[in-house]
């Protein structure tokens, strides 16, 4: 999931990159950067709020995997014969709700500033089509969209990658394919 993730990712930046060398006149297609600026921009919404519940749904289950731990009720779901001695489980489980409360705290706030920016962005676009605000306005909106959406693709694929291995780890803990859910 963390590779589809990253790929949409790089499209996400690569469609930004598109629509704002057309407004700056750097690339001359077909289409001007408002037409491309609306598909460009439901995109990042999409591509955001996956990356934002993957973050969510990963801390999710490895918290439900300590509370498993924690009730020992429920430890067939986690092992077919229960040890005698959940300890070292606990210590590594410990440390993986620690690091991804971390990933989720380290990326959905670039998330909700991306989506926020953009919004204002795209509002002021349209405000300044209008004639209503100037093009300096909406500009520099779009360039501190631009710069949180770089700052935030660097962080996501950072901690897309450390969710991964997190997860991996954590399912061979378990005796749990990688390939299984």
């Amino acid at each position: 999931m963390a590779y589809l993730l990253r790929f949409l990712l790089v499209i996400m930046v690569l469609g930004i990159a598109l629509t704002a060398s057309v407004a700056l006149g750097w690339i001359n297609i077909d289409f001007g950067h408002i037409q491309l600026a609306i598909p460009t921009f439901m995109y990042v919404i999409f591509i955001q709020a996956f990356v934002m519940f993957y973050f969510i749904g990963v801390a999710r289950l490895v918290e439900n995997v300590w509370n498993a731990l924690n009730s020992e009720a429920n430890l067939s779901e986690l092992f077919d014969e229960p040890p005698m001695d959940l300890e070292p489980y606990k210590k590594k489980v410990a440390r993986y709700v620690h690091e991804s409360q971390l990933c989720k705290r380290q990326t959905i706030p670039w998330t909700m500033l991306m989506l926020i920016l953009g919004t204002i962005a795209f509002l002021l676009g349209g405000a300044h089509d209008t004639g209503l605000v100037t093009k300096v306005v909406h500009s520099g909106v779009a360039y501190g969209f631009i710069a949180a959406m770089l700052i935030g693709f660097v962080r996501q694929w950072i901690y897309l990658g450390k969710s991964h291995k997190l997860l991996g780890e954590m399912k061979a803990l378990f005796g749990i394919s990688r390939d299984a859910m």
